[in-house]
């Protein structure tokens, strides 16, 4: 991961474990991080989280986000609505890695049901540590996605 980029946390309650596991291996790489969702809290709504996660990243070119609910999926949806962002759930080798190398993906949703963290900690250091290629056929298409939300 290049250096002096900013990750920015969060979860729901169902998440909230995982994300826990998260920042302590962020932490323990010495990578800069905040956590926006720094409380457990019982039926808490995960677009709350997801939005506030995704409007930091949306301001910040040197940042990504990591969110985490029970299946990925409702943080994923939530947070693509916000200009900017380029989220995905990954949920296996091959999706960390492509999610980045070839869709630029600023914020990563990953699942904290059925799943299991040590999981979770390994696909956030591949995604966390691939790049995007800057393939012009990638370039291009992400040029028309920020075409379509002006």
């Amino acid at each position: 991961m290049k250096k002096g980029v900013r990750v920015y946390l969060g979860s729901d309650h169902a998440g909230f474990n995982v994300k826990q596991k998260i920042k302590e291996y962020l932490k323990k790489r010495g990578i800069s991080y905040e956590d926006l969702s720094s409380e457990l809290i019982e039926g808490d709504d995960y677009p709350d989280v997801a939005f506030k996660v995704a409007e930091k990243v949306s301001k910040s070119k040197d940042s990504r986000g990591i969110l985490v609910c029970g299946t990925g999926s409702g943080m994923c949806i939530a947070s693509n609505k916000v200009k900017g962002i380029r989220a995905a759930t990954i949920y296996d080798k091959y999706s960390a890695i492509m999610s980045r190398k070839d869709n630029n993906v600023n914020v990563a949703c990953l699942r904290a049901r059925r799943f299991f963290p040590r999981l979770d900690i390994r696909l956030i250091d591949l995604w966390l540590n691939t790049e995007f290629s800057h393939e012009e056929r990638h370039k291009r298409r992400l040029a028309k996605i920020e075409k379509y939300e002006k």
